[in-house]
């Protein structure tokens, strides 16, 4: 047996002695992990080298994992393998070789509506366009990277949790329904759609849920990262006299999701929405 000591969620366990030098996903928070490897010649973990600067260079150097636009280098790294333009989230790039040029979204690149609708909507989206050949590292504060090839369809993402998309990719900030007079904000997304890859983040392991006709489906705003183009929310208040008097549930504006897809959900609160006074 051997120790497991997740640096996530700082669980410690034993493990079977066969997952030595290899990545484990950790029980308690989904996060992986690369195990050390076996003790040698009564050595610490690993032999006499398993802190040397070569072996973390080895343990920590780039995978090149494949070739397509996409890929994850980490959990909480983006690599994008880049012979044109893609568009991403304004300082989200770690790293770049090749030659590469960055260009922050124009005023009116993207057209006077979507322009009007930023100004109107102070919708987050805040982007950068990466032109060139070469190879590009994205992170958004260490929240882990998901990616999505969209064929010919769409998904709504909400704006914060937004990293990188393909050119081919067409985009629109679209209002949430039954919303005016509710909040103060975060009431508008970003719809995507089209053929091409995406790429977006949650702080920690992301949830699916399903949302059939005869069973929807109820989110806090803060933790909604994404849902399928088919449903349309709605925000729903249960506030009432203890809320004002500071003594509601805490979970006073929701989401509702009624019809046929999926909604993607987080186990973190994004504080970007506020109710409005």
């Amino acid at each position: 047996m051997m120790k497991l000591h997740c640096p996530h969620c700082d669980l410690q366990r034993d493990v079977a002695a066969k997952y030595a030098g290899k990545m484990v996903k950790c029980s308690s928070c989904g996060e992986n992990i690369d195990m050390p490897g076996m003790v040698q010649d009564g050595g610490p973990p690993g032999g006499p080298d398993c802190y040397s600067i070569d072996e973390f260079v080895k343990r920590t150097g780039q995978r090149d994992q494949g070739q397509r636009v996409f890929e994850l280098e980490r959990d909480r790294l983006l690599a994008i393998n880049l012979d044109g333009l893609v568009w991403t989230k304004m300082g989200s790039m770690v790293s770049y070789l090749g030659d590469i040029t960055f260009t922050r979204e124009r005023v009116l690149e993207h057209g006077v509506g979507k322009f009007l609708k930023k100004a109107l909507t102070g919708e987050g989206v805040r982007l950068t366009k990466a032109e060139g050949k070469g190879k590009v590292y994205l992170a958004d504060s260490g929240k882990k990277i998901s990616i999505l090839k969209l064929n010919n369809d769409a998904i709504f993402v909400n704006g914060n949790d937004l990293l990188a998309f393909e050119d081919s990719i067409s985009w629109d900030i679209k209002m949430m329904r039954k919303v005016a007079g509710m909040m103060a904000g975060g009431l508008f997304n970003i719809k995507l759609e089209g053929t091409g890859m995406i790429a977006i983040t949650t702080h920690y392991e992301p949830l699916t849920l399903k949302v059939t006709p005869d069973m929807p489906i109820i989110t806090d705003p803060n933790a909604t990262v994404a849902w399928s183009s088919g449903l349309a929310p709605e925000m729903r208040t249960d506030v009432s006299f203890r809320s004002f008097l500071g003594r509601g549930s805490g979970e006073s504006i929701q989401m509702k999701f009624v019809g046929s897809g999926f909604v993607v959900v987080q186990p973190f609160e994004e504080v970007y929405l506020q109710q409005g006074s």
